[in-house]
């Protein structure tokens, strides 16, 4: 059994090779990258695979039986990359494909979900047996905003009390490598959340405790939000992306309380606390 992993060099592919490596052998993984090169520390095979350039796919994916479709890092050209991989992989006779989605794709407010919904379409037509992981965000998202809460003295966002089901990039890649290395996936939709979900002032109150400061969350408005990311740094266009998911993540976009995630990798989800203390190291 071949497996290629796209974006194997990326934060959720290296963690996916790293734990395919425990289950099976290495020479049965194939890392499908951009650069090659960069892939030479992760101790598999690695082939040129650019979604963005078809001509080098059909090569890539040549004797790869599973297809672990890691999306597209490329907000807005996601649908359009995602069709090329699925169309290479129908020519390379790929036996099966696993896709990482986002949380409720199909009714998510969140404007990540459409490129998401488009992908989850192609993959049921395209005659190929599939399995859709809907992720949750990852609580690595926050670590940022977690370093800038230390350093200034309080979180800030636009998500209300909206209860978010975030759990750590780890605990994401343990499900695929379960649904890559076991049986009965097939056709099968996999809403993937924490088993305890936080609100940002949560957040800010486990950030309190490990640091010993009194770190409140102060909710702003989106533009507010925007403003503040990008005076840190944060480039316009992303900080208004970043502030505009608040408002349906205060509407609980985010949320899942049905444990499919921690069911998948037969152990509790990473707590908030681990991740919080992972972040302020």
């Amino acid at each position: 059994m071949s497996i290629g992993i796209t974006g194997a060099t990326g934060q959720l592919g290296r963690l996916i090779v790293s734990q395919l490596k425990a289950k099976i052998p290495a020479s049965d993984i194939v890392a499908l990258v951009r650069t090659p090169s960069k892939a030479a520390d992760l101790g598999v095979a690695a082939r040129e695979a650019d979604y963005a350039k078809p001509a080098t796919l059909a090569a890539a994916l040549a004797g790869i039986d599973t297809l672990m479709l890691v999306s597209s890092s490329e907000i807005g050209q996601r649908e359009a990359q995602h069709k090329n991989i699925i169309e290479a992989a129908k020519k390379a006779k790929v036996k099966r494909i696993v896709y990482t989605s986002i949380l409720h794709a199909d009714s998510s407010q969140i404007d990540l979900a459409a490129e998401h919904r488009a992908t989850e379409a192609l993959l049921k037509a395209s005659g190929i047996p599939f399995t859709i992981l809907r992720n949750g965000w990852y609580t690595e998202n926050y670590a940022p905003g977690i370093a800038g809460a230390v350093a200034g003295g309080a979180l800030y966002g636009a998500a209300g009390n909206g209860k978010i089901s975030a759990a750590a990039r780890a605990d994401y890649a343990a499900a695929a490598v379960a649904v890559l290395t076991t049986s009965g996936h097939d056709g099968k939709i996999y809403e993937l959340a924490s088993d305890t979900p936080f609100t940002l002032s949560d957040l800010a109150a486990e950030i309190s405790k490990q640091t010993g400061k009194n770190i409140p969350y102060t909710n702003v408005g989106v533009a507010d939000y925007a403003k503040g990311l990008a005076s840190h740094g944060v480039p316009e266009a992303f900080a208004t992306m970043i502030a505009g998911w608040d408002v349906p993540i205060s509407h609980g976009a985010l949320f899942d309380d049905s444990k499919t995630l921690s069911a998948l990798i037969g152990r509790p989800t990473t707590s908030l606390a681990t991740s919080v203390a992972a972040a302020i190291k």
